[in-house]
């Protein structure tokens, strides 16, 4: 092959990296620096997010998306909190007792802060009137009336009974009377009879008796009939005084809390509601000997508020994150108790979500764990559409909930719902739910690179300073900020751009800085920074030195010298838990006469996912355009990703097959201590792939163990060099010319390199200099869809056969028949091959 087509495909080595250099900062230690409060990188997502919360229409809400890491969560956070301090404190709410119907509790509304001093005020109430019942019913004034009103009572009962004894007298009959009866006795001579008595009585006399008595008594009853009226109408009276001297003793006591709450109509109906109660209250339930702690609880329980949300008097607007978003935890839930395995509830067990806290205000949501909560989504977009906050259990819906349970009245619900999570779930709810798009209409989009400038580099260096201040951890050299650039970058996979995952750089900086814990030193430098990289490593690394052993062993079989037909090494990437590294693996191809195509195993043994299936069939069509435009595409193949026993995904494996693929139809060896990754089209022409970092590295190390000898090398595409960002040990083999890296653009330079000549150019009729590699290519394949004409022209022998015996004369005697055949046992074949007879 021309040295000077190597040359140019081969890449300088600084070409392999983006360095970054302390003398490209202006301190000595971040120490110097300001700390940097905003977003690094994400102008977009910024403006995004401030008009979302800036924007009062309903419908409104946000969509955070990006990938974790990239600092989203945190921004977001910290940005509502700082609108949130600028914006008016909500309003506080309690539900309080409903006396008309306990079933449907009432809402209060309290200015911001006045709450916990609300439900602190009825309290105290609560102690006032367990001072004050039942004592106001045992003074002197009260006593007094109740008993001129029992006397008013006994009195008309009294001249009653009077009026019927004097008529009894008359009729010498003695009336007796008690608590509960009254009787009537005759009398002889002033003394009462006995019943002997009155039984030697006369029988006219004892008749006369018994009229006196029957008349005595109709007469009592007359006199009495209006003895029920006389009940009500004392009852009554004594009811009035209750209810007199109860609110006599209220109002001292409810004045103050009327005066306190006078511009708040909720307060004060609620107010006016429990002292009509209180009138029955009182009666019913604290005029008896039950305990003070008993008729505390049963008084709290009536009337003490049960707090929804208290807001501090000067807070701002809430910001709500909820991590665990069920549907208790969000809508808030009605709590029961137990008496005797009946199941009771009241409006002092309602307990209030993180609507509740977050109304007036913002709620932080991730969409994931939002999603997977069942009733969830659907409650939340009927609250989002109604504007109100309703408090029911979902199981009532179902019919699952076997009790009396409460409905409590809505409370309006303004505020800003903020969801977290992951572009594949933005899409997945737009196009699956048609109310997403209505209530969500704003996107703040995390981008996951961020564009590198002096400007940039600067916050950089200020983002590190404002976590190591936060967390406690020494400051950064500049040689430090350098070396996390450099991190940055590779995790960015690009020379012009830094990563915008922000978590994985503050992990690694937080590993670096106990490193420099354990050396006892003060500032963080770059040899930390290396140590903690080296140490994650070894941590993550058992699976790589695994399969490096397997390989040096020969138990994965991978050349790194020499030339074969049919086989290249290809470069993958695996990934292990939070560690990716580069696995080189053998591709190999062979071809036959045939029509069956290019097979792909992977794929015909499930294991090969669409894209790696698409990349080989793009290799259908290259061929088919490059080499077959004067005769069909007759060939079978077969392609194979060697010892891989898991799931083959992406095209990155479709430039070393088809070089594969040629090497097998030319009969071409290829050299073997080249790796070679990259996609093609169907026009031949490389395109990038990911990983490239990792899959350099990972054929880097298994030639490094085995004996740099200073023609390895990869082959990658032209457009991932400014993706590049190696490892210093490869950069240094290249300095010395031990290891190489080759960029292409074209699949024939990727072939002239693995040949080791000029694959050959098409002339303007498209024919490919005789002897070039394609030139075998053509000639091959040209040899091939020959074979296969002159099979199709061939006649078929044994049609031929049989249409010979159809004209043939019948035979003069019967065939020899040859032996009898048993069941599931084959004949031998005879030795002699026998004529016509």
């Amino acid at each position: 092959m021309p040295d000077p087509l190597v040359a140019s495909l081969r890449l300088a080595p600084d070409a392999l990296t983006r360095p970054f250099d302390s003398k490209q900062f202006a301190f000595a230690t971040t120490d110097d620096l300001e700390p940097f409060r905003g977003v690094l990188g994400q102008e977009r997502a910024v403006e995004a997010l401030q008009f979302g919360v800036a924007m009062p229409r309903p419908g409104y809400n946000v969509y955070v998306m990006g990938e974790p890491g990239t600092g989203r969560f945190s921004f977001v956070q910290r940005y509502l909190k700082a609108e949130g301090k600028r914006l008016a404190t909500p309003m506080d709410w309690v539900y309080v007792n409903n006396f008309d119907e306990p079933r449907e509790p009432r809402a209060l509304q309290l200015p911001p802060g006045e709450a916990s001093a609300f439900s602190t005020d009825i309290g105290q109430l609560v102690d006032n009137l367990l001072a004050t019942f039942p004592a106001v019913f045992e003074t002197p004034t009260f006593q007094q009336k109740k008993s001129a009103i029992d006397r008013g009572f006994n009195q008309r009962y009294d001249r009653a009974l009077d009026v019927i004894e004097r008529l009894a007298l008359e009729k010498d009959v003695a009336l007796y009377r008690d608590s509960a009866n009254i009787a009537f006795t005759p009398m002889k001579d002033g003394k009462a009879l006995d019943e002997a008595d009155f039984a030697q009585l006369p029988e006219a006399e004892r008749e006369r008796f018994h009229e006196d008595i029957s008349s005595l008594e109709e007469r009592l009853n007359e006199e009495l009939a209006s003895l029920p009226q006389w009940k009500r109408e004392s009852s009554n009276l004594l009811r009035q005084l209750n209810e007199e001297t109860i609110t006599q003793a209220l109002q001292p006591l409810l004045a103050p809390l009327s005066e306190k709450y006078a511009e708040n109509a909720g307060v004060i109906a609620y107010l006016q509601a429990m002292q009509v109660n209180l009138l029955k209250t009182v009666v019913d339930q604290m005029l008896d000997d039950k305990p003070d702690l008993q008729r505390r609880e049963m008084l709290e329980e009536q009337y003490c508020p049960s707090l929804v949300v208290g807001n501090p008097a000067s807070g701002g607007a809430p910001v709500v994150f909820e991590s665990h978003p069920t549907y208790d935890n969000l809508f808030g839930r009605i709590e029961y108790g137990t008496d005797q395995g009946a199941l009771y509830t009241s409006y002092r067990q309602l307990r209030p979500g993180a609507l509740h806290r977050a109304n007036g205000g913002f709620l932080v949501l991730e969409a994931e764990k939002l999603l997977s909560e069942p009733f969830v989504w659907d409650a939340l977009k009927r609250a989002l559409h109604s504007r109100q906050l309703k408090m029911e259990s979902p199981l009532a819906e179902l019919g699952r909930l076997a009790t009396v349970t409460l409905t409590p009245q809505v409370i309006p619900l303004q505020l800003k719902v903020v969801i977290i999570g992951s572009r594949q779930l933005y899409y997945t709810l737009q196009d699956l739910d048609p109310d997403f798009q209505e209530m969500f209409r704003v996107l703040v989009d995390f981008d996951e690179e961020i564009p590198l400038s002096e400007e940039t580099l600067e916050q950089f260096a200020q983002l590190l300073k404002t976590r190591t201040s936060e967390e406690g951890m020494a400051p950064l050299s500049a040689a430090a900020v350098a070396r996390l650039a450099t991190y940055s970058a590779r995790l960015a996979e690009n020379q012009k751009r830094l990563s915008a995952k922000i978590g994985d750089l503050f992990q690694l900086l937080s590993e670096a800085d106990f490193v420099r814990q354990l050396a006892g030193e003060k500032v963080t430098d770059a040899e930390h920074i290396e140590r903690a990289l080296k140490s994650k490593a070894t941590r993550t690394g058992r699976v790589s030195a695994r399969i490096l052993d397997d390989m040096l062993a020969g138990i994965i079989l991978i050349d790194t010298d020499g030339a074969a037909v049919g086989k290249c090494n290809g470069l993958t990437v695996l990934e292990v838990g939070d560690s990716a590294f580069g696995v080189p693996a053998r591709i190999s191809a062979t071809v036959y006469p045939g029509g069956s195509g290019i097979v792909d195993i992977e794929r015909e043994v499930n294991l090969g996912q669409p894209i790696h299936s698409k990349g080989v069939m793009i290799l259908t069509g290259y061929l088919g355009s490059r080499y077959a435009q004067e005769f069909p595409l007759e060939i079978s193949a077969s392609i194979a990703l060697e010892q891989s026993y898991g799931y083959v995904d992406g095209d990155s494996a479709s430039l070393g097959e088809v070089c594969t693929l040629i090497s097998a139809l030319s009969r071409t060896p290829l050299k073997q201590c080249f790796a070679i990754t990259g996609s093609i089209n169907q026009f031949g022409e490389v395109q990038a792939v990911g990983g490239v970092n990792e899959k350099i590295e990972g054929f880097f190390r298994l030639c490094e163990a085995r004996g740099l000898t200073g023609e390895q090398g990869v082959i990658i595409p032209q457009a991932n060099v400014a993706t590049l960002m190696l490892d210093e040990r490869v950069l240094q083999a290249v300095r010395n010319g031990q290891f190489h890296v080759y960029a292409v653009r074209q699949a024939d330079e990727a072939l002239s390199l693995l040949v080791g000549e000029d694959a050959g150019s098409p002339d303007e009729k498209g024919r490919f200099p005789k002897g070039s590699v394609n030139a075998r290519v053509v000639e091959r394949l040209r040899e091939i869809a020959e074979m296969g004409m002159e099979e199709e022209e061939k006649p078929d022998a044994a049609k031929e056969v049989a249409a010979a015996l159809e004209k043939a004369p019948a035979p003069a005697k019967p065939p020899r028949k040859g032996p009898k055949k048993e069941p599931g046992k084959k004949t031998p074949p005879d030795d002699k091959v026998q004529g016509p007879a």
